[in-house]
């Protein structure tokens, strides 16, 4: 039409044609990491799955998902483009209507390989003022003061979490027990049916009963008796089901002996024990995270494009040192503290990853 328009001719409609449909919604998925300012994220998409498409082009006015991207599974996303990787439009009955499919869209998307702003998105839409309607264009800078951070997210149901990593451990443990050569039942062997375990977030213990039925879980958990259906198998990142009849949808992925747990927005590490290993496990001292007050540290992934200081150099808080540039960005890092430069790891020019060390101080 704005072509038409533009050569001469009328506009094929009147405002009287145009009739308001239901409530359509769009987040914008990039490939930047919002827990490190939204500064961008590259390298090979591990993991592509966007939620199922129920709406396309063609079927304008029907109510559902549409998903509109250029790349794949297995696609670079390098540093010298935009850092947009997709579209994610709902278009629901209502304004409700359509925050709930977004937020269950949101929930189903996998990627991995980069990291995204599907969590900041997320918790957006659990926010209560973004689900009122109470925002503006100040609502990030009000509510996120000090940026985007693990503490500053609207905690998600931590019985949900519980859940999901305890069914996915009795799935594991079902595995386990299919292997021949298992060691004696006095040594430990045998858990993999039992109906007794202890959820772990942070080293807060949670006890768990599970039994499992022919087609349903039974689940006592957090003072409450829950019916959970799921087919989730291992290797699977998304697992979906119905809890007391509410579908739900979390992200879960192993890692060493926890279950990484995302969903709507927040991420949990649960660990799942037996109640003997529970009890070691509450002995056991947290290990002290290493310090690194010494060095620079890259924040991105991007091109060292400059160096400012030189081994030996006396350095200030707040005095430049490198600059990065990554997606349009360029990225100034400054010394947290007073020092002497030792060492300079990269030489200008370098591509740099996450964390990579730049300057150590002496």
């Amino acid at each position: 039409q704005m072509i038409r328009v533009a050569a001469g001719e009328p506009l094929a409609f009147k405002q009287i044609d145009i009739k308001k449909n239901g409530w359509a919604m769009e987040c914008r998925i990039n490939a930047e990491d919002p827990l490190r300012n939204f500064l961008p994220s590259t390298g090979r998409l591990v993991k592509f799955a966007p939620p199922a498409q129920t709406l396309t082009a063609s079927e304008a006015g029907q109510f559902g998902v549409r998903v509109d991207t250029g790349v794949q599974e297995g696609g670079e996303i390098p540093m010298h483009y935009d850092s947009m990787i997709c579209k994610l439009i709902v278009h629901g009955v209502d304004r409700a209507d359509a925050i709930a499919k977004m937020t269950a869209a949101l929930n189903q998307f996998v990627i991995r390989g980069i990291s995204s702003n599907i969590g900041f998105q997320s918790a957006l839409m659990a926010h209560p003022d973004f689900q009122s309607g109470a925002f503006n264009t100040g609502f990030i800078a009000a509510n996120y003061p000090k940026g985007f951070t693990r503490e500053s997210i609207l905690s998600a149901d931590g019985t949900l979490m519980q859940a999901a990593a305890v069914i996915a451990h009795h799935v594991y443990q079902m595995q386990a027990g299919l292997s021949t050569g298992q060691i004696n039942a006095a040594l430990g062997a045998g858990v993999t049916n039992r109906e007794d375990w202890v959820a772990s977030i942070g080293g807060a213990q949670t006890a768990v009963s599970l039994k499992q039925n022919a087609s349903y879980y039974e689940m006592g958990l957090n003072g409450k008796t829950l019916t959970i259906q799921t087919d989730w198998h291992i290797g699977d990142v998304l697992m979906s089901g119905t809890v007391d009849g509410a579908s739900f949808d979390v992200q879960i992925e192993r890692t060493g002996l926890a279950y990484r747990v995302v969903h709507s927005g927040s991420l949990d590490v649960v660990q799942v024990f037996s109640p003997h290993i529970a009890a070691l496990a509450a002995l056991m001292p947290a290990k002290a995270a290493p310090d690194m007050s010494k060095f620079v540290l890259s924040p991105m992934p991007g091109l060292l494009v400059d160096i400012a200081v030189k081994v030996g150099q006396t350095v200030q808080a707040g005095e430049r040192v490198a600059v990065i540039e990554a997606m349009k960005m360029e990225n100034v890092l400054f010394a947290a503290a007073d020092g002497v430069v030792a060492e300079i790891l990269p030489k200008q020019g370098d591509s740099l990853s996450v964390d990579q060390m730049i300057v150590r101080f002496a």
